[in-house]
């Protein structure tokens, strides 16, 4: 029952574009207990439906830019495959301990970083009379 919660919480938030991986990557190896590597698999192999559905559907409503997308996808495609070959270098204690430091340092950069176009708002307030 719990695995089916997850699901539906995985999936929305991935279809959002927030980072559902995460909550699955967390609740795979912390409690479920799965190595790193594993619960990497399957949060690929999970993600690829929900992918397809959420593209299809921001494609109706353009929210994609196609000429960025496709600027994106080669460089996307290498990094994927030096990525895969990396984790394979690396062992699993190491793997859970980069991702930590990833998710820690975006986390914060988030935590602390201005929204985009506030910067532009505050400087064009004309000084009240």
């Amino acid at each position: 029952m719990m695995n089916a919660v997850v699901g539906i919480v995985t999936g929305a938030i991935a279809s959002m574009g927030l980072g559902g991986g995460f909550v699955l990557l967390i609740w795979l190896t912390l409690f479920m207990d799965m190595p790193q590597r594993a619960a990497q698999g399957i949060n690929l192999l999970f993600f690829l439906p929900i992918a397809v559905i959420s593209v299809i559907m921001h494609l109706r409503a353009g929210l994609i830019d196609k000429k960025l997308v496709m600027s994106l996808v080669p460089g996307g495609i290498i990094g994927a495959v030096l990525g895969t070959l990396g984790s394979q270098l690396v062992g699993n204690e190491l793997l859970r301990k980069l991702y930590a430091l990833f998710l820690l340092a975006f986390g914060l950069r988030e935590l602390f970083r201005k929204a985009p176009g506030s910067e532009k708002k505050s400087h064009n307030k004309e000084a009240p009379d």
